[in-house]
């Protein structure tokens, strides 16, 4: 494929955040959203219609079956992560599918497996990872900029009243862990660079959420990787609206947000403490703003024409050790118990 050619992708399902990634790729020069498909066919018109997409197609599978499109973006609830994007890399397709990956780490393993047979890429969305900040990130700590990291701290909660949204509904692979957690756990293992091996977590339950089996609303754990490293993570439907990270080594701190979206209102710094002394100097480095949708997009139109070098978010081995340390500190709040951690 030409280097230069612009990425066609398709869009399953036409909710919000499926037109907030067509919204933020307008005018790309390098990802042309062109189709979108529902399973009602009028509402993937009327999506198309106001959003300024040229096809829209009345069941998924029709989608899947056009030979123009090369690639798909997969929002739809959790739940359906993992069936349509298998459907989706057996039709030929790349696909970008959303966090969480799946429901579990099983459903991520069969995911993968069928990429690899279909000769595509599938890869796990994250738009804080395109985001030059993070990037900026992930080069001070290879660098060495606070020495060996000890451990993490990663946070991220939002109020969201009980109803009848999605992510209060077990059935559809819902909870404050799937959904806000997912992005901790993520940077942590980014951080790390290694899959944990044992995790411990503690949860406040939101029984009678929709679909009545209960969720987690508030989670709080800890993991522990095998190079050392321990890292806390915090997720919620509770509280006030955050999203921060302090990282410790043992030759200084760096905290940081992570955002999916920076600007003037959410601006991207990193606020570096070189040295072990309480005193000692503090730098912030401000990073570029960018609009994380358009950069993650971006970014997996060049993964697919130069290669992984090209790509700043999770690969496939990440994204795996991300959904074993989901099941794990899920399965940790539900027993009690640390959970051990394997492939």
């Amino acid at each position: 494929m030409p280097a230069d050619k612009k990425l066609r992708i398709g869009v399953l399902g036409a909710a919000n955040i499926a037109r907030n990634f067509t919204a933020a790729l307008r005018g790309s020069d390098k990802v042309d959203v062109c189709a979108v498909a529902s399973r009602d066919a009028a509402k993937a018109a009327a999506f198309a219609a106001e959003v300024g997409i040229m096809q829209s197609f009345g069941s998924y599978e029709a989608m899947l079956a056009d030979p123009s499109i090369e690639a798909v973006y997969n929002p739809l609830p959790n739940n359906l992560h993992a069936e349509w994007t298998i459907k989706a890399a057996d039709a030929g397709k790349h696909v970008l599918c959303e966090k969480p990956f799946a429901a579990n780490a099983a459903e991520a393993k069969a995911m993968f497996d069928a990429a690899k047979r279909n000769n595509v890429i599938v890869v796990e969305a994250y738009p804080y990872r395109a985001q030059p900040q993070t990037i900026k990130l992930a080069q001070l700590l290879r660098e060495g900029a606070i020495g060996k990291v000890q451990f993490v701290q990663a946070s991220f909660g939002f109020p969201l009243a009980m109803g009848s949204n999605i992510r209060w509904d077990a059935a559809l692979a819902g909870g404050a862990l799937m959904d806000a957690g997912s992005y901790p756990v993520s940077l942590v293992r980014m951080i790390a660079g290694e899959r944990p091996v044992r995790a411990h977590a503690m949860a406040r339950f939101a029984e009678g959420a929709s679909g009545g089996t209960g969720v987690d609303r508030t989670l709080l754990g800890t993991l522990d990787f095998p190079g050392g490293a321990l890292a806390q993570i915090a997720c919620s439907f509770g509280t006030s609206r955050h999203r921060t990270a302090l990282i410790v080594g043992d030759a200084g701190t760096i905290e940081t947000t992570f955002y999916n979206d920076t600007s003037d209102k959410l601006p991207p710094t990193l606020v570096i403490r070189r040295g072990i002394a309480l005193d000692a100097p503090r730098e912030t480095i401000v990073c570029d703003a960018a609009a994380g949708f358009r950069a993650q997009g971006e970014a997996f139109h060049d993964l697919l024409r130069h290669g992984w070098s090209q790509w700043p978010g999770a690969t496939p081995d990440e994204t795996l050790d991300i959904m074993l340390a989901i099941d794990a500190l899920a399965a940790s709040a539900r027993s009690g118990s640390v959970v051990s951690i394997a492939a």
